[in-house]
């Protein structure tokens, strides 16, 4: 076994980490462009469909304070490991149930399990980086996830179409398998220096801090907008009448894109300071979902993905940032929440936007997302920069 990281050593992601964020991701995003798909084979409504994807990113999000919990307490590889190995086994039962019902707790889990990799992940680079490379470090990770995402939404389509929607839910259940076996070879970091006094008083210190609510705040909305909308995208072509695979493949252009926009956030951060990497983020955000408002084909989806790509680059990953800096004697349970947040948010808006879909009204479902994006682009920017202005008088900020 290896001696343990040092805090603060590395300038990027370990290599298995990486692998294992690209296959939760994929995980996540390869449901959205099979939901009609799995309608008609189980014979169901598109909104009994949708339950499987609100339901995973529920468990995903529900769970994540507990995940942060244990990471904190027993440590950030070995609850990866953990999780992994849950995953496997629920991905495998999921890609055999033979009705809704059963599919929706199989999905349940596999959520719940996956929803531990990228947030622990994020933590371990926060114990590993300095901070002032930290948003580098964080985008190589967000690059990962990006490819995963490609791949899952352009080859969860094809293999759906072409072959069973069950088959895109079992590959990744194998590969959670041997990323578990492989991060056995990762060194673990040391605790942060306070860490300790146990889940009470790491739950307190979150809680109690007011920037850590806000950023939470801020990861729920952006989630409700960006997840909770983002899926309808490839239900939107089909409602036009595209095959699966074709819807999917349009899609693909937002894993694309988020994989070039992280490249260039890693590039510009350091450079430009958060508040203008989140407007211009916000912007993209706000752009994609107006333009898909107005009309739905699959050149507009394709541009509409690439911005929303974009967007995700550069806000996301400047709340994320934030995030990992604030409670630093307790990052595994404030990346949990965080993640939480942003997992909560959009499971309550994909099942809100699941009538909506039913009925075909998708002109007005991206119109509220496009319309929401606009104060939550000036709240983050405006608080990430007084926050920033509290830093620079203070170098602590007082929780409470």
């Amino acid at each position: 076994m290896k001696a343990p990281a040092k805090p603060e050593t590395l300038a990027r992601p370990p290599l298995a980490l990486s692998i294992s964020s690209f296959v939760s991701s994929f995980d996540r995003f390869a449901v959205s462009p099979m939901l009609v798909l799995i309608a008609a084979d189980l014979h169901v409504p598109l909104s009994g469909s949708v339950a499987a994807a609100s339901g995973y990113y529920l468990a995903y999000g529900l769970t994540q304070p507990l995940w942060g919990l244990l990471s904190d307490r027993f440590g950030r590889v070995r609850v990866m490991r953990w999780a992994l190995y849950g995953a496997a086994a629920a991905g495998a039962v999921s890609a055999l149930m033979p009705a809704l019902a059963a599919l929706v707790v199989a999905r349940v889990v596999t959520g719940a399990c996956f929803g531990a990799i990228i947030p622990t992940g994020l933590t371990y680079v926060g114990d590993t980086v300095h901070s002032s490379v930290r948003q580098r470090a964080l985008t190589d990770l967000m690059a990962a996830a990006a490819l995963g995402t490609a791949l899952a939404t352009g080859l969860g389509g094809v293999v759906a179409g072409l072959v069973d929607w069950r088959v895109a839910f079992a590959v990744p259940a194998a590969c959670a398998l041997a990323c578990a076996l492989s991060l056995r070879s990762l060194p673990e970091p040391p605790r942060h220096e306070g860490a300790g006094g146990g889940v009470l008083r790491h739950l307190g210190v979150v809680l109690g801090h007011r920037w850590a609510l806000l950023v939470f705040g801020l990861a729920f909305t952006e989630g409700a907008i960006m997840l909770g909308a983002m899926p309808f995208l490839a239900t939107a072509l089909q409602h036009t009448g595209l095959a699966a695979a074709v819807a999917g493949l349009a899609i693909t252009a937002y894993g694309l894109g988020l994989w070039a926009f992280s490249k260039l956030v890693k590039h510009l951060s350091g450079r430009w300071p958060a508040p203008v990497l989140m407007v211009v983020g916000g912007a993209q955000l706000c752009a994609g979902f107006a333009l898909v408002a107005v009309h739905v084909s699959v050149p507009v989806v394709v541009v509409t993905a690439l911005l929303l790509g974009g967007g995700w680059s550069f806000l996301h990953s400047s709340l994320q940032t934030w995030a990992t800096s604030i409670v630093p004697e307790a990052r595994g349970t404030t990346i949990a929440f965080f993640a939480c947040a942003l997992f909560v948010g959009s499971a309550v808006a994909s099942w809100a936007a699941g009538p909506l879909a039913e009925d075909g009204r998708y002109g007005l479902l991206f119109g509220l997302a496009a319309g929401a994006a606009i104060p939550l682009t000036a709240v983050a920017a405006l608080t990430r920069r007084r926050y920033t202005a509290l830093r620079t008088e203070r170098p602590a900020p007082v929780p409470g």
